[in-house]
């Protein structure tokens, strides 16, 4: 978070060739808009993350204290639910999914991009960072417990829609490591910003593959 931050405010070094970090939008920024261009495009997979169910358990046991742990006191007198900040922002999470699903189709654009080298097919070592980046923001989002609800938690009897049925099984798989891959894609969005930055900056050179 603290890189994602530093690396939001450069509004530089983001884009190499037909690589593109994903902090970053696709268009020109506007000549009206002031501070970096990252932050047209970044708050709505930033509040998805942020208002993220196993994101709450992570951050807010451990620097708020709402609560602390299972079957723990709150550090607070009473405890409001999801009525109240910052717990209410947890209600905006099925919202941020939507526009997270936005930026993923855009995300896969840009790996489809990044292995086009002058009109024809090859790969790079960066092709390869891009795609691993966005296959694994991909399966944190379809593991999501908004996206597992949406694929079949409104559905009253399974056995009316076997398809969507079958799919909701699969996304239950995936939700069982959600954790995981919540980690994962946080450090290898940073990491794909952090390696087209050096390549940006002529300190690295990007190894073509074929």
């Amino acid at each position: 978070m603290a890189y994602t931050t530093w690396a939001v405010l450069q509004g530089a070094h983001y884009d190499y060739k037909n690589y593109l970090s994903p902090f970053y939008p696709p268009f020109a920024k506007p000549e009206w808009w002031p501070l970096s261009p990252a932050f047209l495009v970044l708050w709505a997979p930033a509040g998805f993350r942020l208002s993220c169910y196993y994101f709450r358990k992570a951050f807010h046991r451990s620097f708020l204290l709402a609560p602390p742990a299972c079957a723990v006191a709150d550090a607070r007198a009473g405890y409001t639910g999801e009525s109240r900040f910052p717990l209410f922002l947890m209600n905006f999470h099925r919202y941020f999914l939507y526009l997270a699903m936005v930026e993923l189709i855009i995300l896969w654009y840009h790996a489809a991009r990044s292995v086009v080298f002058d009109g024809r097919l090859g790969a790079g070592t960066g092709s390869l960072v891009m795609v691993a980046n966005v296959a694994l923001l991909s399966l944190y989002l379809t593991s999501c417990h908004s996206f597992r609800h949406l694929i079949g938690g409104r559905l009253d009897c399974f056995s009316r829609c076997p398809s969507r049925h079958a799919i909701w099984n699969q996304v239950s798989r995936l939700n069982e490591r959600h954790m995981l891959w919540f980690w994962l894609s946080l450090f290898s969005v940073g990491l794909t910003d952090l390696y087209i930055r050096l390549l940006s900056m002529g300190i690295i050179s990007d190894m073509r593959l074929f």
